[in-house]
């Protein structure tokens, strides 16, 4: 008989794709996910998997490019650098239009409610504006407005919700911490990308937190004129992928500076370590981070899960979500090795 799982999908932007690699690796050693609690990206995740929709949702993100996820940056200059509406139509039409309630397995989404001070669960009602509220993550999306309420990410009061599930009555509780400061020998697989698109990216992820405060027509000028450099990129590269590969000694030529300085690990591995924020943008969501940190440790204090999976939060920065293919790889290696530890204590 299938071991029955409460499953915990925790908040850290990003690095929550890490979430797909966790649930595959639970289901491939055959135990059944019978509910999940999520924040933020975990209750994205999570609400696509309870929808029985996790499969299309990953072609979906893996197939993106830097170019393709350029054209996802909706900017809003008003409660957040981006209005969210792209992305969020884009799981809309994969989920489709589904309550709460509907779905195959229990599902709790935890969101902040920011005009009364609390933390407010979806355990019912529409599953995407569930999903929306919960990821609203202060400075990078817009909130969501309910009435005389207004709702943003989970992970400022409950980056781990681990007690929606406690009284879930399942065989164990595995909850997965996407802010741990620890498990630092495990590093990104290296997935080759085209530096023009990544330095282009980030570029406007650096000029969106520089520029937050000035006017609306100077923001639009400055976005129109990223997409217009990187369109002329992909004029010239029209396959990035192949023209990287075609041209290997060029690729090691542009990435050897940076390779050579970057730390490295015992084994040779790359290591991210950002030792400061590069915009505003930056700045406000390394905060946010050290703040569920802080938070997901008390969470974890207070109520124990059976299994706990660490990634580090160190792998990636919080709104780097060009990198699912990844942190989908990433996910499914530290679960791999935490559940081939529980399960050998347990025999």
């Amino acid at each position: 008989m299938k071991k029955r799982v409460a499953l915990v999908l925790g908040s850290g932007g990003a690095r929550g794709y890490a979430h797909i690699g966790v649930i595959e690796e639970i289901e491939r050693r055959g135990y059944e996910i019978a509910c999940i609690a999520g924040c933020s990206m975990g209750a994205v995740v999570g609400g696509i998997y309870a929808a029985g929709k996790l499969d299309e949702y990953r072609r979906w993100i893996e197939s993106l490019d830097y170019l393709d996820v350029l054209r996802l940056v909706d900017v809003s200059f008003k409660l957040g650098a981006i209005r969210g509406e792209k992305v969020f139509g884009q799981i809309r039409k994969i989920v489709g239009e589904v309550n709460i309630e509907d779905l195959r397995i229990p599902y709790t989404a935890v969101a902040t409610d920011l005009t009364n001070q609390q933390e407010i669960w979806f355990q019912e009602g529409c599953l995407h504006q569930a999903m929306r509220a919960s990821a609203a993550i202060p400075s990078l999306f817009t909130p969501v407005v309910q009435g005389n309420r207004t709702l943003v990410d989970g992970g400022l009061l409950n980056p781990l919700p681990i007690v929606p599930v406690v009284s879930s009555h399942c065989d164990l509780i595995i909850a997965v911490n996407l802010n741990s400061t620890a498990q630092n020998h495990y590093t990104l697989p290296v997935i080759e990308r085209p530096a023009a698109f990544r330095l282009r990216f980030d570029q406007l992820l650096s000029s969106l937190g520089s520029h937050l405060p000035f006017r609306r027509k100077q923001a639009e000028q400055l976005l129109r004129l990223e997409q217009q450099t990187l369109k002329a990129d992909a004029a010239v590269l029209p396959n990035p992928w192949l023209a990287e590969t075609a041209n290997p000694t060029l690729q090691q030529a542009a990435a050897a500076p940076l390779a050579e300085a970057a730390p490295k690990s015992a084994t040779g591995s790359v290591i991210i370590d950002n030792v400061g924020p590069a915009s505003l943008l930056d700045l406000i969501n390394q905060s946010f981070e050290v703040m569920q940190t802080s938070l997901a440790q008390y969470k974890i204090a207070g109520y124990p899960p059976d299994v706990l999976i660490n990634v580090p939060k160190r792998v990636c920065r919080f709104f780097e979500f060009y990198k699912a293919p990844e942190l989908i790889a990433l996910g499914r290696e530290i679960a791999s090795d935490t559940l081939d530890n529980y399960e050998s204590e347990k025999h």
